[in-house]
């Protein structure tokens, strides 16, 4: 190979390298966890609610389980002062002193904005004062910024333009934010999402606390694994685990198959009044190291027979986490040979919910799956 060929591959290698690498080096190298006010609380948040779900994320051990962000929603705006600069409304008198408090419990605030000139609950919005409030942002301390398309229509160049804009925004401030596109999956923005600095992107329409929404939005992200990985993940919507339209054994199904997605894990909630089921499934650590595997890698179906769903995770340390899901509502017995998931002859078996070593198996591994449950494993080659 001439040296003029091998120069000229090296450039392009650092070329398709360096910007992976880069966002790797920055936030959410694993997928973000934490919490947002939309899914329980609506227009009611205010600086009160955020400062007791914080509270409660240290109370409940949540953060102790890697939960960190406390996310602001929707509702928190106010006008724009005579210089054009946003003012939180009369539910946020100080946003600069509860980002302070956030942080002094060790936890990172998230806030929340669109590029419309209208946030969807019809509040004011970002566009064509991107860098104000960038700017903004910065200087009362926030962590994480949620930005909605909130518009009819759009195209895909309108898209790019628009979060590209506020992500320069974001870069000239110098403070580290991550950076959630919320725009519904529109123009498979999976294939895109990085080359605006986006660390996740909404790929789905929003959830809802009940079995069949979360079923349809979690099972459908079966073939975007290649689009997930350090730095930039696919994100099915928040959780929905304690609101209540959904039973303990649903509520596993939604943890666990956020888990294996590697999604990010922002719990929708309300923190100060948890069942002790609900915090247990929260910061069940096994199932939270499946999500938060420094591999990076999304899980994906390995077979389906009717509403017999059987997927894996390949894990750092070669072991494979695999999950049973029984999507009809009676329990029956489920199976997968090991070799679907990359296994040869036997396996050390752990369930990970029950935290108990089930032994040695060969060849296949088998159990009963409650209706809309799940069973889920992890399994090391022996």
């Amino acid at each position: 190979m001439s040296t003029q060929r091998s120069a000229w591959l090296a450039v392009v290698v650092l070329i398709l390298w360096f910007p992976l690498a880069a966002q790797e080096a920055g936030v959410a190298r694993t997928p973000p966890m934490g919490w947002n006010s939309w899914n329980h609380f609506r227009e009611r948040v205010d600086d009160r609610t955020v400062r007791a779900q914080a509270e409660a994320m240290v109370v409940s051990g949540m953060k102790d389980a890697g939960y960190v962000y406390v996310n602001i929603d929707d509702t928190w705006e106010g006008q724009r002062d005579a210089k054009g600069l946003i003012q939180p409304n009369q539910k946020f008198p100080d946003m600069k002193a509860l980002a302070d408090y956030v942080h002094g419990k060790g936890l990172k605030l998230g806030i929340y904005s669109s590029p419309a000139a209208k946030t969807c609950a019809g509040y004011e919005g970002s566009r064509g004062h991107e860098e104000q409030d960038a700017e903004t942002y910065a200087n009362w301390g926030v962590d994480y910024l949620k930005y909605d398309w909130c518009q009819p229509g759009g195209t895909l160049r309108e898209m790019k333009a628009a979060y590209g804009k506020m992500q320069d925004a974001l870069k000239k401030t110098g403070r580290p934010m991550v950076f959630s596109l919320c725009q519904y999956g529109w123009h498979k923005v999976w294939e895109w999402g990085p080359s605006v600095g986006g660390n996740l992107w909404r790929t789905t329409d929003d959830i809802e606390d009940q079995y069949q929404a979360m079923a349809e939005i979690g099972f459908n992200q079966n073939g975007l694994e290649r689009f997930a990985g350090l730095g930039h993940w696919n994100d099915p919507d928040m959780l929905e685990v304690g609101n209540g339209g959904m039973n303990e054994d649903e509520y596993r199904t939604h943890m666990s198959l956020w888990a294996m997605l590697a999604a990010p894990l922002i719990a929708g909630n309300d923190l100060t009044e948890m069942t002790p089921y609900t915090t247990a499934i929260l910061t069940n650590r096994e199932v939270i190291a499946v999500d938060q595997d420094p591999l990076g890698q999304q899980g994906s179906r390995v077979s389906q027979e009717g509403p017999f769903e059987v997927w894996a995770k390949a894990m750092s340390d070669g072991s494979k986490v695999v999950g049973l899901f029984n999507r009809q509502t009676t329990t029956e017995r489920m199976s997968v040979n090991l070799s679907q998931v990359g296994i040869q002859k036997q396996a050390s078996v752990r369930d990970l919910w029950l935290k108990q070593d089930r032994g040695t198996v060969e060849d296949s591994f088998s159990d009963f799956v409650p209706g809309h449950g799940v069973i889920l494993v992890r399994m090391k080659q022996n």
